[in-house]
């Protein structure tokens, strides 16, 4: 009768150093791709939903979002070709905190005291 030697598996302290050298070659190369990508991981967050076109108000620094194929709602007008705020804190959405399109249709400075808010509005 012929006997066969029993297949010798890991020992649990040889599976414990597997797994350890594992764990800290996945950690070391997502580290890695964090550091290599840099900001290119943040989160940019739209100003208006898939489907809508961001509007500003006339005379103010107030907006607001339109259903594309929509036009703007009494008192806003769409954001000049070219400046159209995308992200929230992106270069436009910045600049038009400072900056407002009068009755006339000019871009002008906010006043420095800012603008007044009618009652209700």
């Amino acid at each position: 009768m012929r006997t066969t030697s029993r297949l010798r598996r890991p020992s649990d302290r040889a599976r414990r150093g597997v797994v350890r050298v594992t764990a800290a070659t996945v950690l070391g190369c997502a580290t890695a791709a964090l550091v290599l990508t840099g900001c290119s991981l943040e989160y940019r967050e739209d100003i208006c939903s898939g489907g809508e076109y961001p509007v500003t108000s006339i005379g103010g620094t107030g907006s607001a979002c339109v259903p594309d194929g929509e036009r703007p709602p009494q008192g806003y007008t769409r954001y000049p070709e070219g400046k159209v705020p995308q992200q929230v804190d992106d270069k436009w959405d910045v600049y038009w905190r400072t900056h407002m399109i009068d009755e006339k249709g000019v871009v002008v400075d906010v006043p420095e005291g800012g603008v007044d808010v009618p009652e209700g509005g």
